[in-house]
């Protein structure tokens, strides 16, 4: 898999049928390693070891509705209080972030109304803090490190 702008990690991986999964700790499972998943997991990773995020505020993979169309939110970390903190849209490294990344997070916010946004495709990093007052957001340089309220 093709390296990535985040610290390194270990992961567990299993090949099987020759397919490889790795493993989630989220989820506590194996899934198939497909290049939007291995940023995924880099992003659960960097949100746990580097941001000290706790697993246990941290869901993976999720249908939420967005409009009666039902989506799938790749990563949300909760407060304590059970609003949400943050979302993270992933996209392989493939992919260029664009206007339309940015558009798919925000719909998800209209249903979800977290305090952060985040959007990367593993080699870059969009951090955002939503103005609710104003309806828009703020980009930030860094995403703000978990701290116990």
């Amino acid at each position: 898999m093709q390296e990535l702008n985040f610290p390194k990690f270990s992961f567990r991986f299993k090949n099987s049928e020759n397919k490889i999964s790795i493993f989630d700790e989220i989820r506590k499972k194996f899934v198939m390693l497909q290049p939007e998943e291995w940023v995924r997991q880099h992003c659960v990773q960097f949100l746990i070891q580097n941001k000290n995020y706790p697993k246990s505020l941290i869901n993976v993979e999720k249908e939420l509705k967005v409009n009666d169309l039902r989506k799938r939110y790749d990563i949300v970390i909760y407060n304590p209080n059970g609003s949400i903190c943050l979302i993270v849209e992933c996209k392989s490294p493939k992919i260029t972030i664009n206007q339309n990344a940015f558009d798919q997070i925000a719909r998800y916010n209209l249903t979800l109304n977290a305090d952060y946004l985040m959007v990367t495709n593993g080699l870059n990093h969009y951090y955002c803090k939503m103005d609710f007052e104003a309806e828009r957001f703020a980009f930030l340089h860094d995403l703000p490190s978990y701290k116990k309220s």
